[in-house]
């Protein structure tokens, strides 16, 4: 009888420490088209079966055209309220757009362009050239139609710069950005050559500009040779066996973000 009691105890003192799956909530799903009316980011506006006080419960605010919330955030706040969103899919951050709530009537200007029939990503501001998006940048619209190189994930394009000037309500293509210049045509840099404990430096005269991982010519204030070099960062790049393994190392970056 004591051990029974004992394993009791035990059992109701772990209880809160154990795995959420040992507990799973009411299964959900993220809606498609995620809006909201008011400012208020609900439950409710984000997934489809949640019903009840739960629908109304508000885990962030919009002050803007749009609010870019963490996927792993906005789990932990469902699990709280007994739901369960798996997130399959893998999605890092979840943007909630200026529009209709909950099947209701659209909010502000921009719930004009729901009478759209393709849902495209596009710029929330004008971004000038050479400015890194950020993810409060982007925002889903339905237009007529999208460019035929249109991301289909906001991930795809958050982190990298403008390549030249971009208005706000366009819809974002991939040709619009890329990776960060971090050396410009005319950059007085350090090329160095590292092999097998032995280092090298000289300094090169940037011909072209680059971002980090690029083959970039570079020619040598010295001999004023023409040579081809990989950007490390501001002011640096490299030569030999360390710049093949720099570029490999930011191709498989650069694809795995997008």
């Amino acid at each position: 009888m004591k051990a029974l009691f004992l394993a009791a105890a035990l059992i109701a003192f772990a209880a809160p420490l154990l795995p959420n799956m040992a507990f799973a909530g009411a299964p959900v799903t993220l809606r498609m088209d995620t809006t909201d009316a008011d400012g208020r980011v609900t439950l409710g506006d984000l997934f489809d079966g949640v019903s009840g006080p739960a629908a109304d419960m508000v885990i962030a605010a919009r002050m803007g055209p749009t609010a870019v919330l963490e996927a792993g955030q906005v789990q932990m706040f469902a699990r709280r309220a007994g739901y369960d969103w798996t997130n399959s899919n893998g999605i890092r951050r979840i943007i909630v757009r200026e529009g209709a709530d909950n099947g209701g009537t659209s909010g502000g200007a921009r719930g004009v362009a729901s009478r759209g029939n393709v849902e495209v990503l596009a710029y929330a501001r004008s971004i000038t050239a050479g400015e890194i998006v950020q993810p409060q940048d982007l925002i889903w619209v339905k237009m007529a139609g999208a460019p035929s190189d249109a991301p289909r994930d906001a991930d795809a394009v958050i982190g990298l710069a403008a390549k030249r000037p971009l208005r706000e309500g366009a819809a974002v293509s991939s040709r619009d950005v890329g990776a960060a210049q971090v050396i410009k045509a005319g950059d007085l840099i350090t090329i160095t050559y590292d092999d097998g404990g032995i280092s090298l430096s000289l300094q090169g005269k940037a011909i072209a500009s680059a971002a980090t991982g690029d083959v970039f010519a570079v020619q040598n204030t010295l001999s004023k040779k023409i040579i081809q070099a990989v950007a490390t960062g501001p002011g640096a790049a490299a030569v030999g066996p360390q710049a093949q393994g720099l570029q490999a190392r930011s191709q498989q970056v650069r694809f795995a973000a997008r």
